[in-house]
């Protein structure tokens, strides 16, 4: 990827397309960058890190690849839409493997749920876990498809920056309670504790509270069984090197190793950026990928906001942090051979567990863990005959009050999850592994720029989402425009890519400047 200043170059021509500025190489800001390109625009995408991909990166270590954020991919048409905007066939650049089943939820009892694509296996699934409850089970699927129609197409594929598009839709929300949090939702379908928790974790996976993030995201239960879940080849850091060079093929660039120090903004409308080296970038728009909470406070530290005021940002809720440990086992090909791409560990409390993480801030001794063994899928992340792991804990962001010493507290943490990898899943694993690397809140902190080192930007409960969250197109200056997990409709992949989606259809098309 290209190092070095692309704009002199491109402002020495008489004629030239507008500009624009992509802060951040993350999936949303590569998906951004991709639909500028393909509406004429001369892009320049600049990142901190040495890879474009953000979380959705990779670090190489002693033979293995460690994929350092999401892990899967579902809603494959929303990536084959976005490669079709660019005349690309997404399908030549990036292989997908169909997981089936999608993962395996355990208690420590024993206990198992196996969720999958199959309706019948699905549900005798669930006839196993809980038969009184397998009626129940059924109104969910049908509650999930709804609020995924409504959610995920109609809202989540349109800008909500308009006070009235939400007053438009109130009453759609209120039929559908979206005042009822996924948890208290699966509640009132289902009895059985641990149905209740398989229904309705997957919040966790794009930051939210289950106990308080709005019933809407119950749809993830209806867009896995409907589209799949799948894992790109090469992982995801394979999938932003593609879009990286979508980029690069329609004349834009890579600026990668570079960090953006601020956004300059001349007469209320956005002119370029400053770089951290002291270098001054001219662009026509500027769009930012990087943490809303970072955009508004750092990035635009020197402009007076009227809406997204340091005052207001200090009361929104994050979502959690993460602790992570990434590790390569030697010659373990046969071992463990019940565990599968995508385990899920429960500890022995579930809404207790969660009210510590996101509401007392409380660092516990008991914990959940999700499991992620990509080497059982695709053997190119590890050494031959090795396996790569990556296991992560939620755990309470930075931002409390009884904050953490990570310093301290990463060893000791790290036994305890060993502990109860050896007991439930992996035994022996502590004498096999061979090379590793942690991820605190801190690093999600200093790696990110992600305020309180949060995992997911801004957590997406009801009053943070859609017209509450930070717009697409930014009130605050002319020529800003925000994607990524901290704007509509965010959290989650596929959300991040559909802010790219929303962001094409704000931006008018390139013209020819002379």
């Amino acid at each position: 990827m290209t190092r070095v200043n692309p704009i002199e170059s491109a402002e020495a021509r008489e004629g030239r397309r507008n500009r624009a500025i992509v802060i951040g190489a993350g999936l949303g800001g590569l998906a951004a960058a991709m639909r500028l390109g393909a509406k004429g625009y001369r892009v320049t995408v600049i990142d901190k890190l040495d890879v474009p991909g953000g979380r959705g990166s990779a670090i190489w270590q002693d033979g293995h690849r460690f994929d350092l954020g999401p892990t899967i991919v579902t809603v494959p048409q929303l990536y084959r839409e976005l490669w079709r905007a660019c005349a690309r066939d997404f399908d030549a650049d990036v292989t997908l493997k169909a997981l089936d089943p999608f993962y395996e939820i355990r208690w420590p009892d024993g206990t198992r749920f196996v969720a999958q694509q199959d309706t019948e296996k699905l549900r005798a699934e669930v006839a196993q876990l809980a038969p009184g409850d397998l009626a129940g089970f059924d109104r969910f699927l049908k509650d999930s498809a709804k609020r995924y129609w409504f959610g995920f197409e109609d809202l989540g594929r349109r800008s909500m920056h308009q006070l009235w598009e939400l007053i438009k839709v109130l009453p759609t929300f209120a039929r559908l309670r979206a005042d009822r949090s996924v948890y208290a939702h699966a509640a009132r379908r289902v009895k059985d504790e641990k149905l209740r928790m398989a229904l309705s974790f997957h919040p966790l996976f794009i930051g939210g509270d289950p106990l308080h993030v709005t019933s809407m995201y119950i749809l993830v239960a209806y867009l896995e069984k409907e589209f799949g879940v799948h894992y790109a080849v090469g992982g995801l850091a394979a999938m932003a090197r593609a879009m990286g060079n979508v980029i690069e093929d329609q004349g834009g660039t890579l600026l990668m190793d570079t960090e953006v120090d601020e956004i300059v903004v001349r007469n209320d409308a956005v002119t370029g950026v400053r770089l951290a080296s002291g270098l001054e970038m001219g662009a026509d728009i500027v769009v930012s990928n990087a943490d809303s909470g970072h955009t508004y406070n750092s990035l635009l530290r020197a402009h007076r906001r009227r809406r997204w005021t340091p005052k207001r940002l200090a009361r929104t809720r994050y979502s959690m942090s993460l602790f992570v440990w990434y590790f390569g086992t030697r010659d373990t090909v046969g071992y463990w051979q019940d565990v599968g791409h995508h385990t899920i560990l429960n500890g022995p409390r579930y809404t207790g567990l969660l009210k510590d993480i996101f509401v007392k801030g409380k660092l516990c001794d008991d914990m959940s863990l999700y499991v992620h063994r990509p080497s059982v899928t695709d053997p190119t992340v590890a050494p031959e005959g090795d396996d790569t792991f990556y296991v992560l804990s939620p755990v309470p962001h930075l931002g409390h009050e009884n904050g953490v010493d990570w310093a301290a507290e990463e060893p000791r943490y790290k036994a305890k999850m060993l502990r109860v990898l050896e007991e439930q899943l992996l035994p022996g694993v502590g004498e096999r592994i061979s090379t590793e690397v942690i991820f605190t809140p801190e690093t999600f902190r200093d790696r990110y720029l992600s305020p309180h080192g949060a995992g997911f930007s801004i957590e997406p409960r009801i009053l943070q989402s859609a017209w509450f969250r930070p717009h697409n197109v930014s009130e605050e200056v002319k020529g800003l425009y925000l994607v990524g997990a901290g704007t509509h409709p965010g959290a989650g992949v596929p959300g991040v890519i559909s802010t790219a989606e929303v962001l094409s259809k704000l931006v008018p098309d390139a013209e020819v400047v002379t």
